[in-house]
């Protein structure tokens, strides 16, 4: 089985700190994961980011990340009129900065 670890990181501050909006994402994350039928190994959650390791490949990953944003996204700027919550990573650091794309522990950043 593949493993990706992949990582979301907050546009601004620590929004993950609130434990409703934790709690939210966190759910969302295993919902999602549940719903697609994928392997959602661990998760770590920081102030200001998510770090998933899921039995994914690393396009396949990056798809989940991605439904996991807009989702999330969504949410919270419906519910505090503010956002994104989520940032764009800059060109040239998807693997290089965390937000995706590890195939072993070595990527883990927790």
């Amino acid at each position: 089985m593949d493993v990706s670890i992949v990582r979301l990181r907050a546009l601004n501050g620590t929004p993950l700190e609130d434990e409703g909006t934790r709690s939210v994402v966190i759910a969302a994350a295993q919902g999602l994961a549940e719903r697609e039928g994928v392997v959602l190994a661990r998760i770590d959650v920081a102030p200001d980011s998510i770090t998933m390791e899921l039995g994914l490949d690393k396009l396949a990953a990056v798809g989940f990340l991605a439904e996991l944003r807009r989702q999330t996204n969504a949410w919270y700027e419906g519910k505090y009129r503010d956002g994104p919550l989520w940032g764009t990573p800059k060109p040239g650091t998807f693997d290089d900065d965390g937000y995706g794309g590890k195939s072993d522990d070595e990527g883990w950043r927790g």
